[in-house]
């Protein structure tokens, strides 16, 4: 792409979104082949694309471009502040290193520091997962980690991490929209987009195919959205999970809405460890407008988590569960029980709501069950599907 073609996509961009609109749309771009990046997919590029960043980043309104091919790339951080507003613009496919050298990260790319940007342009982190999975002691790299401030992540592919695709952490006011990802579904550990200790996120339009969570949402989250995500297959989307490390913080505001779930082990689920090492609380919780097709576990509280078959399950968690809603879950379920809320013993769930749930079986059409135990819970509304728990709730 050339300057004048970028700079009109640029200020296209920028009409969209108006923390930017500040912003000139005449930007200085500063491509990665002009640095010594070569689109042969063997050449490592990585000092290319570093000199490139440091010229944007230093610039005001700067832009790294990588055009289309593909490109070898090793770990990288794009650290920031810079000056001003930065944008990444890519077009290729990036390709992960197979070397088997941890580099003492855990990720392979990560922007952090930054207040003010943009990644975008239907290009594709190729994370090259495959030469990981299943072997004993090779690094799992997440693929791309941002700590950014006021940021938009649009219309970007993520092909088979070898860990977690995104993973969004001690960030604020950031989006991320029309993403695509996809990783076999026997990958393992390969969440779609995993946001940890930070607020204002907003997902919307995303199609996640993986071996792990769509979406997982963990502790010290405030004020999360996710919409109009179509997962599967996968685990679904979860929050969670919670209790696992000490310290843990209070997770809230979290909206989940207009999402479709495909063949996915999971819908909508919250999982928290038993025992737990922490006593977070989660509140203000919901679920609208949900549609599952041959889902195993449409609408899960699993407060008995365990990742393992090792684990030690002697405890309960201490992660406290409150007003939490389900609304509008509809759809086949791939077991008979729909709805599976299973509240820890010690700190019971209080607050449960479901309303408007239409759950049948996949194959019979017999309606879907709800099974629920230390739960505080409430069906309410017109008539639904279960309308009832098959144990009283506690």
């Amino acid at each position: 792409m050339d300057s004048t073609k970028a700079n009109l996509f640029l200020c296209a961009l920028l009409v969209t979104f108006s923390w930017l609109n500040s912003v000139d749309c005449r930007r200085k771009i500063f491509n990665a082949v002009k640095y010594g990046a070569v689109a042969d997919g063997k050449t490592d590029i990585t000092k290319a694309l570093l000199k490139s960043w440091e010229k944007a980043c230093a610039t005001k309104g700067g832009v790294v471009a990588v055009p289309k091919g593909n490109y070898s790339l090793g770990d990288i951080t794009f650290e920031g502040p810079c000056n001003g507003a930065t944008h990444f613009l890519l077009e290729g496919t990036l390709i992960a290193s197979n070397s088997g050298s941890s580099n003492g990260k855990d990720y392979w790319v990560a922007f952090h520091n930054i207040n003010g940007f943009m990644l975008y342009g239907n290009g594709t982190f190729h994370g090259q997962g495959e030469s990981s999975w299943g072997q004993p002691g090779y690094p799992r790299k997440t693929s791309v980690k941002l700590r950014i401030e006021n940021g938009v992540i649009d219309n970007i592919h993520s092909v088979d991490s070898k860990m977690f695709h995104f993973h969004v952490h001690d960030s604020n006011n950031l989006m991320l929209k029309n993403i695509h990802i996809t990783a076999p579904e026997d990958s393992p550990n390969t969440d779609g987009i995993h946001i940890g200790n930070s607020k204002n996120v907003k997902i919307y339009g995303a199609t996640i195919a993986t071996g792990d969570d769509c979406v997982s949402i963990g502790s010290g989250n405030t004020n999360i959205s996710v919409s109009g995500v179509l997962c599967g297959p996968g685990h679904g989307i979860s929050i969670g999970s919670l209790g696992k490390y000490t310290d843990e913080k209070d997770v809230q505001g979290i909206i989940v809405r207009d999402c479709t779930f495909k063949d996915t082990q999971n819908g909508v689920r919250i999982k928290t460890w038993a025992p737990s090492k922490s006593a977070a609380t989660l509140s203000n919780v919901q679920f609208i407008n949900i549609q599952v097709e041959n889902t195993k576990n449409p609408i899960l509280i699993d407060q008995h988590y365990c990742a393992s078959s090792s684990c030690k399950t002697t405890g309960e968690s201490r992660i406290k569960i409150r007003d939490v809603k389900f609304i509008g879950v509809k759809g086949n379920s791939a077991s008979e029980v729909g709805v599976n809320v299973q509240c820890s013993s010690s700190n019971p769930c209080e607050d449960i709501e479901f309303r408007g749930l239409d759950l049948t079986v996949a194959g019979s059409g017999e309606p879907a069950t709800a099974s629920c135990s230390n739960a505080d819970g409430d069906f309410l509304g017109p008539p639904q599907v279960p309308s009832k728990c098959s144990e009283d709730c506690n």
